[in-house]
Formats: C-alpha cells, structure tokens, sequence
C-alpha cells in the first residue's frame, strides 16, 4: 500500500535533489514511448530542458513506460506539464501503475491535471 507524499504539492524536485530529500533514478531505467513524433522522444522527455518535451503521435492512450532492471522503491515522481503552451497535447489525467512486467500492471494512482 502507498502511503501519502510528504513533499508538498509544486515542490522544486530539482531543489529537493540538490538538499538531499530526493535522489533522480530515472537514468537507472529503461525508457520506452507508446508513439513520438520524429525528434520529440525520449531524449527530449528527460532532457531537464522545459523548452523540449514529448509529443505523441498515436491513438491514446499515450504512455510512458519506465522499467527497472530490479525491484526498486519509487517514492516521488514529477511531472512537468504546461497547458498554456500547447493545451492539444497536455494530459487531462495521469495514471500511475506499477507491476513485476507489463502484463500484470496495477493503477496504483490517478491525478487529474488542472488546466
């Protein structure tokens, strides 16, 4: 069972990282896109640059599939969306799930986005 995040909502998860709250462990994964178009992939997803991003191009659902090597404890994950900048492909809803491989996923959360 999941219990709540301590960190509040909006938090700086760059600014946490840097204090030693947090720990980025996403370059421990491997990462993989339902769709993308040309030069808007993975690279872009995780570049740290907001100005580059992902952008689908495929039949929803859209989904960003993150896969350990090994059993590993996830205790935050952030997401950056801005509606403002392009509204057609912000999600309206985030569905986290997490299972030992792809058949035996469980939604373990859903967020609506706000707009």
């Amino acid at each position: 069972m999941a219990t709540p995040s301590k960190t509040p909502p909006g938090a700086d998860p760059k600014q946490l990282e840097r204090t030693g709250t947090v720990r980025e462990i996403g370059s421990q994964a491997v990462w993989s896109l339902s769709s993308c178009k040309p030069g808007f992939g993975v690279d872009q997803l995780r570049d740290d640059n907001l100005e580059t991003y992902w952008q689908s191009d495929g039949s929803q659902p859209h989904l960003v599939n993150i896969q350990f090597r090994r059993k590993t404890t996830v205790k935050m994950l952030c997401i950056y969306a801005d509606y403002k900048s392009d509204e057609s492909y912000t999600p309206s809803k985030i569905s986290v799930r997490v299972g030992n491989n792809f058949h035996n996923l469980q939604e373990i959360r859903v967020r609506t986005v706000l707009q």
